[in-house]
Order: structure tokens, then C-alpha cells, then sequence
């Protein structure tokens, strides 16, 4: 039995976004994979956000709040965690934890991830940084 588009879009967020899996990479998206709005495509664009990510932020958690599939997209709300552990977006590490909501919306094609959008609170995460005014300091 084929796995449903958001069977799919939950085991991406899984192990792509959670675990850090460069190796799910390769099974999950297509080769012509784009991920809006990084620069190039293919699946080595996601695992460079990967090795950025993995460096900058620990203790990650993706919870899912709502998942809404149509056709070939797949759109998802989350609360987005983290602790804040090393240099991220050109930022040295704070230390701080942050909680922060997102919207994912991905393009499955031929059973895997051929594209992905994605928006996210950045004042409020760099408020919960003290990398902004407003924020915990």
C-alpha cells in the first residue's frame, strides 16, 4: 500500500527536519527537489540546510497542528522548538530556547517531495533570543 502525501510530508518532518537524516534525504525528495527560497535544487540543497541546522540549533522539536492535503500539496502548521546552540542566519549562539509557529506547504510528486515552501515567525524568534527589540534579553 502506497504511503499517503501526508504520510509522506509527517515522515519528512520526521527525519528530515527532527533527526537531521541526511540519508532520508535521498530516499524522500526528487532529484529536481526544490526548497523556496534556497538557492539550487536537487536533494544537496536540503542537506546543506541540514548541516547549518544541525551546527545551530539543538533539542529540536516539530509538533503538528494541522495538516490540510489536496491533490498534490500538502500544507502543515507546526510549533517549531528549539534551543539556540551555535552560530545560525550569521548569529552566535544565545543559549536561549525559542518556540516559534511555522507553515509548511510541500509538492509531492511520484511519491516524494518535489517542492517546499516554507514561513516562519522570525521577529518572534529573535525576540525569544534577545536578538531583537522586545525581546527576553
Amino acid at each position: 500500500m502506497a504511503m499517503s502525501t501526508a504520510d509522506l510530508v509527517r515522515r519528512f518532518i520526521d527525519e528530515v527536519f527532527v533527526a537531521g537524516r541526511r540519508d532520508a534525504v535521498d530516499e524522500l525528495v526528487t532529484a529536481d527537489f526544490v526548497s523556496h527560497p534556497l538557492p539550487g535544487s536537487g536533494p544537496e540543497v536540503m542537506k546543506g540546510a541540514i548541516d547549518r541546522v544541525s551546527g545551530a540549533i539543538s533539542d529540536a522539536s516539530f509538533e503538528i497542528q494541522d495538516t490540510v492535503a489536496e491533490g498534490d500539496r500538502v500544507a502543515v502548521r507546526l510549533i517549531a522548538s528549539g534551543v539556540h546552540s551555535g552560530t545560525f542566519m550569521g548569529m552566535p549562539a544565545s543559549g536561549k530556547r525559542y518556540s516559534i509557529e511555522e507553515i509548511h506547504i510541500f509538492r509531492i510528486a511520484d511519491g516524494r517531495v518535489a517542492e517546499h515552501w516554507h514561513q516562519f515567525d522570525s521577529l518572534g524568534m529573535l525576540r525569544q533570543l534577545g536578538l531583537a527589540p522586545g525581546g527576553g534579553g
